[in-house]
């Protein structure tokens, strides 16, 4: 099946958008929203450079999403964090520069969200110095829209030449018709899935895993489902150093870092989305391991803290902006 012949992909697309809202409309939003310009945020692990890209930030109305919790705890949550409901989440990709590879992981959101909300990977990308042409590599996390549908663009490959990595149970699930009937999941998300993945499948671009295995020199793919019965985590080790691309582990950092066990609507499978989350902040505080995660404010890179009464608190990277001589 392929998406690539322009009226097709123009109708589903048409489709898709027309079903999907872009951030809930508030009568009251938060005051310090404004455009930043695009940009990226560089670490080194060993000798490899990650770039965090942003993709932009999207409004999210935490008491229609959450679960597991009430609104006033989410609002006593985001009180103590300095925000209020509805939050500005981030969508982060990051860019991870091999020898021979230019590698992405995920690729945000791209049209399905409507003017203004995300999108602005390519521009990210280009403050790089970088085109869409350059990436030879794409990581998926999971095929969820602000993941997957940066790869599209009116039913065309953005990245030609890129060969998309992501967990076979993912691609089984959303191109499943059953599943799409019986599962329960939105339809949506079968769609999304569907329109970002197949131009690649057709081009014979797509490289699928189970377990744990590695994906590329240095990088092991490992699934852990949950959020989708694909959802990934991609450690990438360097010179003694590493660090671990998380996907949707979280969405509400002043929610969830205290409160592990509060799940969202996204999630396929609340209870094993919940069940990863808690072993992973568990291990990742005791491992004092560094993560980068989409949701979390840009970058995005940082450590998890073991906190107080089972919860737990994000410790950001250290800003650095130095050149050494």
């Amino acid at each position: 099946m392929s998406l690539s012949r322009t009226p097709l992909a123009a109708a589903l697309l048409a489709a898709v958008l027309l079903q999907i809202p872009a951030a809930p409309a508030q009568a009251d939003p938060p005051s310090q929203v404004m455009q930043q310009q695009a940009g990226g945020y560089r670490v080194r692990i060993g000798e490899v450079t990650v770039t965090a890209l942003t993709d932009g930030t999207v409004a999210q109305d935490l008491h229609q999403l959450l679960q597991g919790t009430t609104p006033q705890a989410i609002d006593d949550l985001l009180a103590r964090n300095f925000e209020r409901n509805p939050i500005e989440v981030s969508i982060n990709v990051f860019l991870v520069e091999l020898p021979g590879h230019r590698v992405l992981v995920d690729t945000g959101a791209g049209q399905v969200f409507g003017p203004g909300n995300g999108g602005r990977l390519i521009e990210s990308l280009a403050a790089q110095g970088l085109r869409p042409e350059d990436v030879t590599d794409v990581l998926l996390t999971h095929a969820h829209s602000d993941h997957a549908a940066g790869l599209v663009r009116d039913g065309e490959r953005v990245f030609p030449n890129a060969v998309v990595h992501v967990g076979k149970p993912d691609v089984d699930f959303f191109f499943d018709d059953e599943a799409r009937r019986e599962s329960g999941y939105d339809a949506r998300y079968f769609e999304i899935a569907r329109m970002s993945l197949a131009p690649y499948l057709a081009a014979d671009q797509v490289a699928t895993f189970s377990g744990s295995q590695p994906v590329l020199p240095g990088i092991t793919g490992t699934v852990h489902p949950g959020h989708t019965p694909g959802s990934a985590f991609y450690r990438l080790d360097s010179a003694g150093e590493s660090i671990t691309f998380v996907g949707d582990l979280i969405h509400a950092a002043a929610v969830q870092f205290p409160k592990p066990s509060v799940t969202i609507t996204y999630d396929q499978d609340p209870a094993g989305a919940k069940s990863v989350r808690q072993a992973q902040f568990a291990a990742f505080a005791r491992q004092r391991t560094l993560i980068a995660a989409p949701h979390l404010p840009f970058p995005g890179i940082g450590h998890v803290r073991a906190g107080v009464d089972g919860g737990y608190d994000w410790v950001p990277v250290t800003y650095t902006n130095r050149q050494e001589h």
